[in-house]
């Protein structure tokens, strides 16, 4: 039995969300059952395509939902989970049951692992601690901007290569180990090991970098690194810089998209108002009430930095 997994890729709560899933379908399909990953990324053009359907049984976990008939199952817990009206119109009429939504749920791994233990009775005591920790990353609950940023424990550190590893293949490695590894056995790891060291010297000299480009008003931390090449940031930086912040708008390029980043300081002093999945969907991004992106065109660097523009004009006015 062959299993295709697409999952969010270069995301720790994807990541541990395909390792999980991974661990209950081998329970459901027996040790003759063999795994492979496929790695998404949001992008402003077509997210999916038909041959990326090629297993027995295919799923798609932390990602957006699929009408494709060869999916088997899903799994998502964002705002923005649907492309389109149809696309969610198509969800409600399923009847498999196998096709979950929930956006309740801080991370898509907890969200899993609730349901499969509720429905099916699977358990995995030795995952906890990945469940754990995929709540705490993806939920932003951190006890502080400090923990978050200066990447003592071994979640925070495999956030860091994940997050930036170059391509789905180390992600994939990182998969396969959280399986039946505990995250301080793979942060360990002599091959993540040599990756994380220039990844964390990278990080330390981001801090500087949004520190001289921040541009902070009204509650509102802005930057752009579009000339800076700089594909991605620990996105708690803002609020370890600035406490007193309630929100962040930042753009960036990559190698597939240029990208609008919006967030909402989990440690804020003020409660933040505005559903930023929201308003991102209003330029064809989502998200989460807290955390949202919106993903352009490569080249579409004005047309993103408008955006950014009009999002930091609506977070900073207040009460939407």
């Amino acid at each position: 039995m062959r299993v295709r997994i697409l999952y969010h890729d270069h995301c720790f709560d994807g990541a541990a969300s395909a390792a999980f899933f991974s661990r209950f379908l081998q329970a459901q399909l027996g040790a003759d059952a063999t795994f492979e990953y496929t790695g998404l990324a949001h992008k402003a053009t077509q997210l999916f395509d038909d041959g990326m359907f090629d297993g027995d049984v295919n799923a798609i976990v932390d990602f957006k939902y699929s009408t494709n008939p060869r999916l088997t199952w899903w799994f998502d817990h964002h705002q923005s989970a649907f492309l389109s009206p149809e696309d969610a119109e198509h969800w409600k009429k399923d009847t498999s049951g196998r096709k979950l939504y929930d956006p309740s749920f801080h991370s898509c791994t907890k969200f899993i692992a609730t349901v499969t233990c509720e429905r099916f009775g699977f358990q995995a005591a030795d995952l906890d601690e990945l469940v754990t920790w995929a709540d705490i990353v993806d939920g932003a609950q951190y006890a502080s901007a400090e923990e978050a940023v200066e990447l003592h424990s071994p979640a925070a550190k495999l956030t860091l290569v994940i997050e930036n590893a170059k391509g789905s293949d180390l992600v994939q490695r990182i998969i396969r180990m959280m399986r039946d590894h505990k995250l301080e056995q793979i942060a360990s790891d002599p091959e993540i090991q040599s990756i994380y060291a220039p990844l964390y010297e990278r990080h330390r000299r981001s801090i500087d970098i949004i520190r001289e480009r921040a541009q902070y008003g009204r509650q509102v931390v802005s930057f752009d690194l579009v000339d800076l090449g700089i594909e991605g940031y620990n996105k708690f930086i803002p609020y370890y810089l600035y406490p007193d912040s309630i929100y962040t708008v930042s753009v960036s390029t990559s190698s597939f998209r240029t990208k609008v980043s919006v967030g909402s300081n989990p440690w804020a002093r003020e409660e933040p108002v505005h559903n930023l999945a929201s308003i991102c969907e209003r330029y064809g991004g989502g998200g989460h009430a807290r955390v949202g992106a919106i993903s352009f065109p490569i080249g579409a660097v004005e047309d993103a930095r408008r955006a950014a523009a009009e999002i930091r004009e609506i977070l900073g006015a207040g009460n939407p």
